[in-house]
């Protein structure tokens, strides 16, 4: 199931990851932001596919900004999505398998300044945070019910949705490149195959992990 606000852009995606897996895919309109949509979808999902084995949270919002220019609503704009609608859906799908007994794996997916702090993604930096304190603590208090919560720190990835908010010019790319031991920027990939180690039972030992 994917969810997301743009129902169109969703049933495409949708349809190019059931025909290049032969799975059913269904896409189910949502904005995060809002707890009464997440909740209508969260229903959604548990009708036409049962109650979630994994949830990824993978919804963001970015931008680059001095932090003396940041307005109430740039910075309410991030945190909505970043650490609220984080929080809508992994509290939302919790409390469902709770009452019906059922364990799942949570995934988040952060970013390496939440742990260090950046300058001029604040609004970000300080979502994503959150998102890793939350997981931390759910990881504690719902361990219990079998629901594992983890979360992936991508370093710099090329993909056109990060880099043109945050490298549009392309004059940070060597900068960063020149920092990290590898060598060279990560892959779509190399996230995906530790994500699917995440959320599999390789790792059902593993919990409140960043």
């Amino acid at each position: 199931i994917l969810i997301s606000r743009k129902l169109d852009v969703l049933k495409g995606a949708a349809e190019e990851i059931s025909s290049k897996t032969g799975n059913k895919v269904h896409a189910i309109q949502c904005d995060v932001r809002d707890p009464v949509s997440v909740k209508n979808a969260v229903a959604e999902i548990i009708q036409v596919a049962g109650h979630p084995d994994v949830v990824i949270n993978n919804a963001a919002g970015n931008f680059i900004s001095p932090s003396e220019r940041l307005s109430a609503n740039a910075w309410k704009t991030i945190t909505d999505i970043v650490l609220n609608g984080t929080a809508f859906v992994t509290l939302e799908i919790g409390k469902e398998l709770i009452k019906v007994q059922k364990g799942a794996a949570f995934l988040a997916i952060t970013t390496i300044y939440a742990e260090s702090g950046s300058g001029f993604v604040l609004p970000s930096a300080s979502a994503k945070a959150g998102v890793e304190a939350m997981s931390k603590s759910l990881a504690a208090e719902w361990g219990k019910y079998g629901m594992r919560f983890n979360v992936i720190q991508p370093g710099p990835i090329k993909t056109k949705g990060a880099f043109t908010r945050l490298d549009p010019t392309g004059t940070f790319e060597k900068k960063i490149i020149e920092r990290i031991p590898c060598g060279r920027l990560g892959t779509i990939e190399e996230i995906a195959n530790l994500a699917a180690y995440f959320c599999s039972d390789y790792a059902s030992w593993v919990n409140g992990a960043v």
